[in-house]
């Protein structure tokens, strides 16, 4: 199965040796965001608040890249270092993401690059909202 690299300004360069995305066999594989503003790279300020939304913006980037949306996500994985925001965090998924929501795992860690408060994965295929 062939696979394409996604790469778009619109959102932060890979920090590393990996791809923002890979779509392969029309599924979409969305590495991991953080809160980075793609034009200075830097973690953007506001707390946790201002970098979720931040990451979903991100992702949305990415989406576009791909030719999709974020209403084509069918599986978020997200990275919390502390998870006495996942209340905030689910109000901000609310506010963004549209039903039917996308299948979702969270996981409490230890720490994220250039101190990020959370960072988030996704996997979306083309019409995944239906």
């Amino acid at each position: 199965m062939p696979k394409e690299v996604i790469r778009t300004g619109q959102a932060p360069k890979a920090i590393g040796p990996y791809s923002q995305a890979v779509l392969a066999g029309g599924v979409l594989y969305a590495s991991g965001q953080i809160g980075l503003d793609p034009a200075t790279g830097e973690l953007v300020q506001g707390g946790f608040e201002a970098e979720a939304r931040r990451v979903l913006v991100n992702l949305q980037a990415v989406a576009v890249g791909a030719g999709m949306t974020m209403a084509d996500a069918v599986r978020l994985t997200v990275y919390l270092v502390d998870l006495a925001d996942f209340a905030r965090l689910n109000e901000i998924f609310s506010s963004v993401l549209v039903e039917p929501y996308p299948a979702r795992a969270t996981v409490e860690v230890a720490a994220l690059p250039r101190g990020a408060r959370v960072e988030i994965d996704m996997i979306a295929i083309k019409g995944g909202k239906d």
